[in-house]
């Protein structure tokens, strides 16, 4: 990147940009509604997280164009001695900047955030069908030591 990227929590005249980074890949082609106007849904959604102290939409920012997007989720836990945890949420980079280094800014960016925040621990998930996805997160250090399940509802 020609210039210095900008981390900031994410306002909400930044959702049309976010959705479209959420919709611009096959999976989430699949599962996002990227049209004008967005769905009432996701400004309550954004209202929702943007209102929760312990959840923060993060977007990456190349002068004033949002560039990459995550949401970091914290929550304390009764086991590791009531510690903290933060979880990655929602990680894409606009098609313009990939693998140009913002998704290792943005991930670098959130480990040093959780650790302001006293968390002992960061996770995530990735979609099996993103191999890719996974080996960028084993070269950040994260490590595939559990199995993860998860049940759809709707």
């Amino acid at each position: 990147m020609d210039t210095e990227i900008s981390f900031r929590m994410a306002a909400e005249e930044d959702l049309d940009s976010i959705v479209a980074m959420l919709a611009d890949d096959l999976l989430g082609s699949k599962r996002e509604r990227y049209e004008h106007p967005l769905p009432n849904s996701y400004l309550k959604a954004f209202e929702a997280i943007t209102s929760d102290p312990n959840n923060e939409l993060v977007v990456a920012c190349d002068g004033n164009e949002v560039i990459g997007v995550q949401q970091i989720t914290y929550t304390p836990h009764i086991t590791h001695q009531g510690g903290w945890r933060a979880t990655i949420e929602g990680v894409r980079t606009s098609a313009s900047v990939r693998g140009k280094g913002v998704g290792t800014q943005l991930i670098t960016w959130t480990i040093q955030r959780a650790e302001e925040r006293g968390c002992h621990l960061v996770q995530l998930t990735t979609d099996k069908n993103r191999p890719h996805a996974l080996r960028f997160y084993e070269r950040l250090g994260f490590k595939a030591t559990h199995e993860g399940l998860k049940l759809k509802l709707q």
